[in-house]
C-alpha cells in the first residue's frame, strides 16, 4: 500500500492508471465493492457509459475516499519570501 502526505500524492498516484491499473491498485484500500467494479463492467460492456467517463468518476470518488480516510489536507507551499525570511533567523 501506498503511504500519502498529503492529497497531491493521491492525485499524483492515481493520475496516470488506466482503468485495469486503477482497480488493482485501489484494490487494498476498500473503497470500492466488488459489486462496484461489477456495475462499472457493465456500464462499459453495454454502451452506456464510456471508459473514460466512468474513470474519471471512479478516481475522483477514491480521492475523496482516500481524503477522508487518512485525514489528508492540500500539500502547504511556502513561498520564496516566506523561506527566505525563516533561513535568516
Amino acid at each position: 500500500m501506498v503511504v500519502f502526505e498529503d492529497l497531491t500524492d493521491v492525485d499524483e498516484w492515481l493520475d496516470p492508471m488506466d482503468y485495469i491499473a486503477f482497480w488493482e491498485a485501489i484494490a487494498p484500500y476498500n473503497i470500492f465493492s466488488i459489486a462496484d467494479r461489477d456495475h462499472c463492467d457493465g456500464l462499459i460492456a453495454g454502451g452506456k457509459v464510456r471508459q473514460e467517463t466512468i474513470l474519471k468518476g471512479l478516481k475522483h470518488m477514491a480521492y475523496d475516499g482516500l481524503r477522508s480516510r487518512f485525514n489528508l489536507q492540500l500539500r502547504l507551499y511556502e513561498s520564496h519570501a516566506v523561506q527566505g525570511a525563516q533561513s535568516l533567523h
